[in-house]
Order: structure tokens, then sequence, then C-alpha cells
């Protein structure tokens, strides 16, 4: 078998927002897909960013979906990817970028209309991720996908065993059907 990662088809399905990784911040890193292999940009525009930001249940309020946000929230992004992975390696952290957005603004409750500027949404994320870092059973939990080509970090669930893959509908069928074929020549 070569070590070299297999040539990506870049699919609709592969450009779709992800909502599974199991936490806000989590959900920040899957706005990249196959990030060690092809970095396919799934947070491509505001439209994506506004959409994105509502599937994770963070709305933005009118007018904050700008460029400039969206440029925010992939720095963002690369920081607490890592600050996650180095977590998950054990390697020491680089806490002074995530820390200072952590000290963002938070968002002040307005029941008419719950929707979140640029900087508290940007902090609540930080906020999210040392959440996720500072739990002892939750950073247990952190797990990277196994599939070679998509390596998204994601929460695993509470029981059971531990999940190899993001999802058995996307990686886990297509590293089994893949192993199947390898097996099959």
């Amino acid at each position: 078998m070569s070590d070299t990662l297999p040539r990506v088809r870049v699919t609709a399905q592969l450009r779709e927002l992800r909502f599974d990784a199991g936490s806000p911040a989590l959900n920040l890193l899957a706005t990249i897909g196959r990030r060690p292999s092809a970095g396919i940009e799934r947070l491509t525009d505001v439209t994506r960013l506004k959409t994105w930001a509502e599937g994770i249940g963070y709305p933005l309020a009118e007018g904050e979906a700008t460029g400039d946000t969206l440029a925010e929230l992939r720095r963002l992004r690369d920081v607490i990817f890592t600050v996650v992975t180095d977590a998950m390696a054990g390697r020491p952290l680089d806490v002074d970028a995530i820390n200072a957005a952590a000290a963002r603004p938070r968002l002040v409750p307005d029941l008419d209309n719950l929707r979140w500027t640029a900087p508290a949404l940007t902090g609540a994320l930080a906020r999210d991720a040392i959440d996720l870092l500072l739990d002892p059973a939750r950073r247990t939990r952190l797990r990277t996908c196994d599939s070679a080509v998509c390596r998204m970090v994601f929460l695993d669930g509470a029981g059971g065993r531990p999940r190899r893959w993001c999802s058995m509908a996307r990686c886990g069928n297509t590293s089994k059907a893949a192993a199947h074929r390898r097996r099959g020549q």
C-alpha cells in the first residue's frame, strides 16, 4: 500500500457544513474538510457564515455576517485547532490567543431577538473550546477521525466503544468499502 494520500474528489457532500462534531468550537473546526490533504474550505462566504452560525444555534445579528467576521472566525478556527490538537497530543499549549478571544464580551440575553454580535460569537466559541479542554471527562473523549483524508476532530459519545470515524455514514462506510476492495484485489 502506498504512503501517499488518495486523491480527493470534491463533491457536494464534502462541501456541506458539518454540525456533528459535538460542540460549537469543534463544529468551527469542521468548517474545513479534508484538513490534512486537500483543505476544503466550507466557510466560503458570508452567506455560508450566516447558515453555519444558525446551524450551531448562534444566529448572527443583522449586519454581523461580514468579510471581517469571516476572516476573524477563520483565524480563531486555526487557533482552536492548534490548541485542541496540541492538547490531544500532550504537547504544551500556547493559550494566549484563545484566552484573548475568550475574553471577548458575552452575549447580553434579549428574549425578543436572540442574535449574536461577531465579538460575542468568537468569545463564546473560544470559551467553548476552553471548557472542553478543562473538563477532564470531555477532553478524554476528543477523537480524530480515523480516515486518512478526513481527520476531523470530534467529541465521542459518553458510553460504549470509542468511535473510529467522525461519522459512520461518511468516513466509516467509505473506509470499510475501501478496505473491502483492497482485500479483494
